[in-house]
């Protein structure tokens, strides 16, 4: 009995010890499971908290995402720079652009040499341009203002999506100041206004010729400069819209301006170099011949002063500067001579200097033989202009 007893309880021991072990060790491990999700749960929480304090600081910065609240409640004021207002403003402006390139080399046509050997200034070419030239500055101005007034991508979040808009109007106008102001400042002042119209008509002498060498140099400055930023202009719109134009003929005609615009920029170097060369002969002959000559009887302003008429008179300067003589060398230039081209009729000598440009850029107008006729250069540049077109 007691034998049996004893059986009896250690067989109770043997089924409790094991149930007792079981227990313990899936305490254990519930333990453990508990203490690493809670670690888990620290690490998840620490790491939004920091994502949220990340976020809060990007937002401080960037101030709003593309079509939040904050940027309908100051669209009035800062523009999306990929909407379709400024799209629409690029595009007039590089039209106005365009027109810009055009006129500036019109000044070069400015100067004119008359029959009676003496230099002298087209007065209506002079305010015709003065005008154009000033509207078109007026847009250069209007597009400051615009840059002004347009948020830009914050680059830190470039790569998400189309990427965060800036539009504190402080931080808009802190990096245009910083990036693009001081080149859209340049070009859009009307220098050759002011020297054409207030510095040259005060001066005297030679001042006068360094005053024009000047006022040259400006030009093709400016030029250069409104060329330069052409091109992004023509990126921004490109980006926004895929391409410049809409159209294939509006594509093909953008292509076709360019190239006549290079044209038209040659041959008006053509023919400032040409007539810089007929003053630079009437200053040889002039210095030969001092004193009875003076420097100042090349100007047109002098032609009814006593002594000039007298030496004039006396002199064979029409002889020695033509367009055969050989007292002075003209090179490519002759033809300028030959056919007057530096005499005060615009459109005659216009078309022949683009007629002349056009055919030292391509060879398929050079077998064409024009006449100095104001008409008359307007065939071979139709039918060159619109080869380039189907090639």
């Amino acid at each position: 009995m007691a034998h049996g007893q004893s059986d009896s309880v250690r067989h109770h021991d043997d089924l409790e010890l094991p149930k007792y072990t079981s227990n313990r060790g899936g305490h254990l491990i519930f333990k453990l499971i508990s203490k690493v999700t809670g670690k888990i749960r620290a690490d998840f929480r620490s790491r939004k908290v920091k994502k949220d304090e990340i976020g809060k600081a990007f937002r401080g910065k960037v101030l709003s995402r593309v079509f939040s609240e904050d940027y309908e409640v100051v669209e009035k004021l800062i523009l999306d720079p990929r909407g379709p207002t400024v799209n629409r403003w690029n595009k007039i402006f590089l039209v106005a652009c365009l027109i810009s390139l055009y006129v500036d080399p019109l000044f070069f046509y400015l100067p004119v040499a008359k029959g009676t050997m003496c230099m002298d200034v087209c007065v209506t070419l002079e305010v015709v341009l003065t005008v154009i030239r000033s509207l078109v500055d007026a847009f250069y101005i209007i597009q400051i203002l615009v840059r002004f007034k347009t948020a830009y991508v914050a680059p830190s979040s470039r790569v998400f999506g189309r990427g965060e808009l800036v539009i504190d109007p402080s931080k808009v106008a802190s990096r245009y100041i910083h990036k693009d102001f001081w080149l859209d400042l340049v070009a859009a002042q009307p220098l050759p206004q002011v020297l054409i119209w207030i510095a040259i008509p005060h001066l005297r002498g030679s001042r006068v010729r360094s005053t024009r060498h000047v006022l040259r140099l400006i030009i093709l400055f400016q030029y250069l400069l409104r060329l330069y930023l052409i091109f992004p202009l023509s990126s921004k719109i490109i980006k926004a819209t895929g391409v410049v134009t809409e159209t294939a003929w509006a594509g093909a005609a953008y292509n076709l301006i360019l190239y006549m615009l290079a044209s038209h920029v040659l041959g008006s170097c053509w023919y400032l170099l040409a007539i810089e060369r007929q003053e630079e002969c009437w200053n040889k002959v002039c210095s030969l011949q001092h004193p009875e000559c003076q420097y100042w009887y090349i100007d047109c302003h002098k032609v009814n002063d006593p002594g000039r008429a007298a030496w004039f008179k006396s002199s064979n300067i029409s002889g020695l500067c033509g367009a055969s003589s050989e007292f002075f060398d003209f090179g490519i230039y002759s033809d300028a001579l030959k056919f007057t081209v530096i005499e005060p009729r615009f459109l005659n000598k216009y078309f022949y200097c683009l007629w002349w440009g056009l055919r030292n850029l391509s060879s398929r107008i050079g077998a064409f033989w024009t006449a100095y006729w104001e008409y008359a250069n307007i065939p071979p540049i139709h039918n060159h202009a619109t080869g380039r077109v189907e090639d």
